[in-house]
């Protein structure tokens, strides 16, 4: 992996703007890259992109594979003869600024499916590749959600058949036939997420800039992943309920804890089979990916197990993870991708151990760098090269927030260590901190490049009502972009200076 200096934005898909409610993989997707140029930037940073579930978290998707369906562009679909543009109307929202994922869910699969009538048929030869090429994981994926819809999208641990539910080979054919034709629309939604993708990352890379994406470690419970593959995690074999959960213990962020609740994997059942599950998933996600960043890497070293049907993640305990066995072969197997480990400066001694010897850069963020003694690994003086550094993640309040809550001794220390100013901006002062940093790359939150405050936090920890913050159209203008280039190029991390 290159260790070049450089510099990135972070801004999930659905924070692009949009007249529809979500941003999408459409014009303004398009129009982000040229920003990106503009600005002599060399990363774009998203979220995870699969399709979400009760509580819009992209860290709770219906599977690891598939793509968000509110992702999909309805001026693309148009243009590609699927929908009239009268069509379009119903999707039309008047608050840019904040997702409304309830109209999502009444409007979006409605066109969705009158783009599924026509194109059937208008694109068939192109969709039955499509399926056919990936028929391993979408088949499993189509008839899930198929007869989710069937059992009015209940958890298939809720399933009122008990057969289809244990995944049993006689209910899965009988439902495949049965729902054939709600079988076809999830895979033709599927068929339309690749291609808008595909292409945007094609323009993307044609103009130098590298996505990075983010991989859940987890999947959810009620993913296609667990229904359809279930010894792969820790389940009773009968009933397929998990003895304990994932979570992590008290922290920064909760001192409770946070209660994730997803599955625990069967780390042995998975070294047995040579990691298969996990090749399948890094291979289908760097369809999309140059980078790929690892949530919550120390998972692998050792994971927080909470005793199933606890509220808060306070009485879990330490197991040991799979270690550089495992990470070691995703790391060989796949070494023509780029990996970051989420670390976030974490001094358990068996992460610190692993992320030296998968040789993985980690992450440093400035908001946790404050100091007094100045011996913070967060700091930009101490951080190692080999690592990315930012002002705050998706899981943090914007700096501004953060300055605004900020105790008085921590404002104090911000102020003198980054030489804050009001004539710069107290987020510039920031900005100038994380790009002078010795880390190979800069990451920057939007928000963070705007000034804004709380209320563009993506998502607060142990929360709900998050995932809803959107960029608001024009705001990243060319002004802005060449500001942010003269931040990039002032030190060293300009695109031209690698060509």
């Amino acid at each position: 992996m290159s260790r070049t200096r450089s510099a990135g934005i972070l801004l999930p898909i659905f924070s692009l703007p949009s007249k529809y409610g979500i941003g999408t993989l459409g014009k303004e997707a398009y129009r982000f890259v040229d920003f990106l140029v503009k600005a002599d930037q060399t990363y774009w940073q998203v979220l995870p992109i699969g399709p979400t579930s009760y509580g819009d978290s992209p860290y709770q998707s219906f599977s690891s594979f598939a793509g968000n369906p509110y992702f999909i562009d309805p001026d693309l679909l148009v243009e590609d003869h699927l929908l009239e543009k009268s069509d379009l109307k119903e999707l039309k929202v008047k608050d840019d600024r904040y997702i409304d994922y309830g109209h999502l869910y009444e409007t979006r699969f409605l066109i969705l499916r009158k783009a599924y009538e026509k194109g059937k048929d208008l694109y068939a030869k192109e969709f039955k590749d499509f399926v056919n090429k990936n028929k391993g994981w979408l088949e499993d994926y189509a008839l899930f959600m198929a007869v989710k819809k069937h059992f009015n999208m209940a958890s298939w641990l809720e399933w009122p058949d008990p057969l289809i539910r244990q995944h049993k080979p006689e209910a899965v054919c009988m439902y495949s036939e049965r729902l054939k034709e709600d079988i076809g629309f999830y895979s033709f939604i599927q068929y339309l997420f690749f291609k808008q993708f595909v292409k945007l990352k094609e323009y993307a890379n044609l103009n130098g800039i590298k996505i990075i994406g983010d991989l859940p470690i987890y999947v959810a419970m009620d993913s296609c992943d667990v229904w359809c593959d279930s010894k792969q995690f820790q389940l009773n074999e009968n009933t397929k309920v998990p003895e304990d959960v994932a979570g992590v213990p008290p922290d920064y962020f909760s001192k409770d804890g946070q209660l994730w609740g997803n599955p625990l994997y069967d780390w042995n059942y998975m070294k047995s089979t040579g990691y298969k599950w996990w090749i399948d998933r890094i291979a289908g996600v760097s369809a999309f990916f140059d980078v790929i960043r690892i949530d919550h890497f120390r998972g692998f070293a050792e994971y927080w197990a909470v005793p199933y049907g606890e509220k808060t993640a306070k009485n879990g305990h330490w197991e040991k993870g799979p270690g550089i066995g495992f990470v070691g072969v995703l790391r060989d197997w796949f070494s023509n991708i780029e990996f970051i480990a989420e670390d976030l400066g974490e001094s358990s001694p068996g992460l610190i151990e692993l992320l030296k010897e998968s040789t993985f850069p980690g992450m440093r963020v400035l908001e946790f760098s404050l100091d007094p003694d100045g011996m913070s690994s967060h700091s930009p003086h101490n951080q190692d090269k080999n690592c990315v550094c930012y002002i705050a993640t998706h899981d943090n309040v914007p700096v501004m927030g953060w300055l605004k809550e900020a105790k008085a001794k921590d404002l104090a220390l911000a102020k003198r260590y980054f030489g804050l100013n009001k004539e710069e901006g107290y987020n510039y002062g920031f900005i100038r901190g994380g790009m002078a940093s010795h880390a190979y790359l800069f990451i920057c939150q939007m928000q963070d490049y705007l000034g804004l405050g709380k209320e563009a936090t993506i998502n607060a920890p142990g929360t709900l009502n998050n995932w809803k913050w959107r960029l608001l159209s024009g705001e990243a203008d060319a002004k802005l972009a060449k500001k942010i280039a003269l931040y990039t190029k002032t030190f060293g991390r300009s695109r031209s200076e690698k060509a």
